[in-house]
């Protein structure tokens, strides 16, 4: 677990805010951050692309350059273009419970190269333009394959393995590749949401969008796109990261998770999205996000928790 291998390096605190423990690695660098009692509008800027990912606690971000003011929470992923500034809240933070996160600084450099083999190795429909990193902040939930990646970096770091700058450096360019296919997935959903019928990709995606209720029809996405379901599912999984599949299940997820936080029954979410049972949803829920359907409403609604507790002692 990356909180076990965190505790192993971690050091008696300078600070109280953003104590900051860093190690250098080949064209990048790893920083965990903790804090310990609450703050605001502490300032944070790097040079370099800064891939951030909360292990514990919340932070608030604030961005006036992006106009973006949210939380930030485990299991998401925050990153700051080359020489952006952000301001972070710490609305919970305590000396036995502090607010951890992790720094990855990403070097202009890597990331240039990691895109030159993909357009050169996995080439975009021209509709799409070229692998590239659109210089963006980016707030999203990250995967368990995303979060795998970062275990393994901090592992490598804590054990001091005599490999160690080619392990980073290998976990970075794959850290690269995902953010890449990130922001790429983003540009392609925008594109075919707003022009389902610019290409075969558009239609089938616009199509899934459409039905996430319903049991997804391979033969029949591929006849959308025209294509062999061969050629179908090599140019989506190239272009979303994914197969079709998966696709749909992550997208019902994150439908899930608006509707929860606006507060919605667990139940009534489940069968809305088309999921056959509540036990199968909550664990395939609790593997995407790292917490189970009620506990992600909690967090986001707390007055719901705290009116549910009302009620227990109540009764």
């Amino acid at each position: 677990m990356i909180t076990q291998a965190i505790d192993n390096v971690r050091q008696t605190p300078k600070v109280l805010v953003e104590n900051k423990l860093t190690f250098a690695g080949p064209e990048s660098e790893l920083s965990i951050y903790d804090t310990y009692q609450q703050a605001e509008r502490v300032q944070l800027k790097s040079d370099q692309l800064l891939f951030c990912a909360m292990v514990t606690g919340k932070k608030v971000m604030h961005s006036t350059a992006d106009n973006f003011h949210g939380e930030f929470l485990p299991h998401e992923s925050f990153i700051m273009a080359p020489d952006s500034t952000v301001e972070i809240d710490f609305p919970i933070a305590q000396i036995g419970d502090p607010t951890t996160c992790l720094a990855i600084e990403i070097s202009s450099d890597r990331v240039q190269q990691v895109s030159a083999m993909l357009n050169q190795q996995q080439p975009l429909n021209k509709a799409f333009g070229h692998w590239q990193y659109d210089n963006k902040l980016v707030h999203t939930h990250h995967n368990s394959e995303t979060q795998n990646v970062l275990n393994r970096i901090v592992q490598i770091y804590a054990e001091n393995h005599p490999d160690r700058s080619a392990m980073v450096a290998l976990a970075v360019s794959e850290l690269t590749i995902r953010l890449l296919h990130q922001q790429t997935r983003e540009f392609i959903l925008a594109f075919s949401n707003k022009e389902p019928d610019h290409n075969g990709l558009n239609a089938a995606i616009n199509y899934i969008e459409l039905h996430l209720h319903e049991s997804l029809n391979i033969d029949e996405l591929a006849r959308i796109a025209c294509m062999s379901r061969t050629k179908f599912f090599h140019e989506f999984k190239q272009h979303l990261g994914c197969s079709p599949i998966a696709y749909q299940s992550q997208t019902r997820l994150k439908h899930a998770a608006m509707l929860l936080k606006k507060g919605q029954q667990v139940t009534q979410v489940c069968f809305t999205l088309g999921f056959t049972n509540t036990s199968h949803f909550s664990r395939c829920f609790k593997k995407f996000y790292g917490l189970s359907p009620r506990q992600y409403k909690a967090r986001h609604l707390p007055h719901c928790h705290h009116n549910s507790l009302n009620n227990h002692l109540n009764s």
